[in-house]
């Protein structure tokens, strides 16, 4: 039985005139990790801001747990706590070490005490391989050592669903494996994701469901093998040449 956690009906979004998602409908069930391609400008970071609400939709349904989010009155906050956000340029605090930067959320939107903010946040610290480095200020550490950071603090926030906006777009190319692991180890312990990415081949062999967008709409979507393998329409096959040599 698959039970849908978020569901996006004719979610459109404009920026004046300019119209950069149109009727926008998918459903992520519990335990999906939908992969989210296409070219820059395609309307795919748009669509993750849309979802976490930190651009409000012009139009259409966001529903999560059967409750419609863009509706007047609902609490974002708490939504944001449990629908978690992985930023490209990690978006740390610069003047919080390591573990206060994985601790703060927990305190502020969770209430959880000192104590247990703080054990939480050294969990999801070693689980990323970012123990070490707990006293470290952002400016101390990696691009990719941030970002384990940066998804370490989501972790702490025990989401159910997470969000990833282009993880590895603004990290070095050797950096960009650590990241992919841990996000790897994300996957196989079954947490429900949505990755915006440039990387095929993560998104051919992680992903339950691919999403192709091109010009604001969804293209064609389906699970990986069909995407990656046979696609069924020319802007995909275009798209996908780019990566693989079929």
């Amino acid at each position: 039985m698959d039970e849908k956690i978020l569901q996006v009906s004719h979610l459109s979004k404009s920026f004046g005139n300019n119209v950069v998602l149109r009727d926008i409908d998918f459903s992520v069930n519990v335990g999906d990790v939908t992969c989210v391609i296409g070219v820059s400008g395609s309307g795919k970071s748009t669509l993750l801001r849309c979802i976490n609400m930190l651009e409000t939709p012009t139009s259409g349904k966001i529903v999560f747990h059967d409750k419609d989010i863009t509706t007047r009155g609902f609490s974002i906050p708490s939504y944001r706590a449990k629908v978690g956000m992985v930023f490209q340029n990690f978006n740390l605090f610069s003047n919080l070490s390591v573990l206060e930067n994985c601790m703060i959320g927990q305190r502020k939107v969770l209430h959880r005490n000192r104590e247990a903010a703080e054990k939480t946040a050294k969990e999801y610290l070693e689980k990323v391989g970012m123990a070490p480095y707990i006293n470290a200020k952002p400016r101390q550490i990696s691009g990719g050592q941030k970002q384990r950071v940066a998804i370490a603090r989501a972790l702490a926030m025990e989401p159910e669903v997470l969000l990833f906006d282009e993880p590895t777009s603004a990290l070095d190319p050797q950096m960009v494996g650590e990241v992919l692991d841990v996000m790897k180890t994300l996957v196989s312990e079954g947490l429900t994701m949505i990755v915006v990415t440039h990387e095929m081949a993560f998104a051919r062999d992680v992903s339950s469901r691919a999403v192709f967008m091109k010009d604001g709409i969804i293209c064609e979507e389906g699970p990986p093998e069909q995407i990656f393998g046979n696609p069924e329409k020319q802007e995909t096959k275009d798209f996908l040449s780019r990566f693989f040599n079929h």
